[in-house]
């Protein structure tokens, strides 16, 4: 039997069998075939479809010009459970996700989660367990003190009043056992935000009273921010400002003594947006542009208008932040002794206890350290027995009704 091309199906060859007369219910198995065919190739697009939707994204660096996102940096990951060895460093691999433990961490149930290993750098998620967390510090953000901004959520003071200084700030009742009228003294760690291990050391270590300052343009931001907040920490959010060196140094976003007022503020507006939940500003570098009035009154203006705080960390000694805080009316604090200002690690010891007895001499005073493993351990040394020595730690939310102060000599 002669097969006429109107009546192949399309894309089908006829063997030669069929051709010469061969049943046509062969060619009709033929036809059904190119269906089959076609239907396994589309379960496998749809397959790979669905695989690549469910795996999640892998994040790289955040570069100093990069735009935040408004949305949570978050990676969702499975709960691995871990093995039983306590000392582990990579306790288990799952698609490129690796549950770092540090040393101590195995057994109270802390997870610091970083993708493509260990040293990649890459995003984080720490979670603490529920049992860790040591002071109730109102959630970040509250949907009173956030206003819509260019690059995202930007802090305000509410229509009540409320500031967040004072909402996102370490309840009074939680600060001290001491009396009222015991000499106070507070600690902040400054420099957080580049290595999440050491972050989470700060934070479990040190005492909660004690005040942290995280890099506005440290990468993953808003997860290390919420670790420390959630084991009670107040934070400061801190911002790149033009130095004695070159300014290149501290990316594209530094506040610059001859920038313009408006690119400034847009530049101070973008490291705002970075997270929430920070009680007030202080500066990284800044020795230049905390010296001019011009350039720094607008952003304590800022400040003051948003219902926050600026420390001044001392490490600039011609700042005019004493001056400039009395004519815009922002709330500010500077720090009595830099334990950095020498350079000599080992002598942060005779700085603590310089600041002890300038507690005891004026009734109150703030030291500032820049974090590291040594500091972290000095600090915890000294802050163990303070109470027990008459002396109340405190954050530094609690001295911020106090007046703007020198730098101890």
């Amino acid at each position: 039997m002669k097969v006429d091309d109107l009546d192949k199906p399309l894309g089908y060859v006829p063997p030669s069998h069929a051709l010469d007369g061969a049943p046509a219910r062969d060619a009709a198995w033929g036809a059904w075939a190119l269906c089959g065919m076609g239907l396994l190739a589309a379960s496998l697009v749809a397959f790979v479809y669905v695989t690549d939707r469910a795996t999640p994204p892998v994040p790289g660096r955040l570069a100093a010009a990069q735009e935040p996102s408004t949305a949570p940096r978050r990676i969702a990951v499975p709960d691995i459970p871990a093995p039983a060895t306590p000392d582990a460093q990579v306790l288990t691999t799952n698609g490129g996700v690796r549950i770092i433990s540090p040393s101590g961490e195995q057994g109270n149930g802390v997870k610091i989660i970083r993708r493509n290993g260990a040293d990649g750098g890459e995003a984080i998620v720490i979670r603490v367990p529920q049992e860790m967390r040591r002071a109730a510090l109102t959630p970040a953000p509250d949907a009173r003190l956030v206003t819509a901004g260019p690059y995202g959520p930007l802090p305000r003071m509410a229509h009540d009043g409320a500031r967040p200084l004072d909402v996102y700030a370490s309840p009074r009742s939680a600060v001290s056992a001491l009396p009222s009228g015991a000499p106070r003294l507070a600690l902040v760690v400054n420099g957080l935000g580049g290595d999440a291990l050491i972050s989470l050391q700060a934070s479990k270590v040190l005492p909660a009273t004690v005040t942290f300052a995280f890099v506005s343009t440290s990468v993953q931001l808003d997860d290390q921010a919420e670790q420390a907040r959630l084991l009670g920490h107040e934070i400061l959010l801190q911002v790149p400002m033009e130095g004695a060196g070159a300014s290149d140094e501290l990316g594209m976003r530094a506040l610059l003594l001859n920038g313009a007022r408006d690119k400034n503020l847009d530049a101070l507006h973008w490291h705002m947006s970075r997270f929430a939940g920070y009680i007030g500003l202080t500066h990284l570098q800044g020795a230049r542009f905390m010296a001019s009035a011009s350039a720094l009154s607008p952003i304590l203006q800022d400040v003051a208008e948003r219902g926050l705080l600026f420390f001044d960390d001392g490490s600039a000694h011609q700042a005019l932040t004493s001056a400039v805080a009395l004519a815009t009316g922002a709330p500010t604090l500077r720090a009595d002794i830099n334990l950095d200002v020498s350079g000599r690690p080992e002598q942060q010891d005779d700085g603590l206890r310089k600041l002890e007895a300038l507690a005891r001499d004026k009734g109150s005073a703030i030291g500032v350290v820049r974090v590291s493993a040594q500091a972290i351990d000095r600090l915890s040394r000294f802050a163990q027995g303070l109470e027990a020595r008459g002396i109340a730690l405190v954050p530094l939310s609690a001295l911020a009704s106090a007046p703007a102060r020198t730098v101890a000599r």
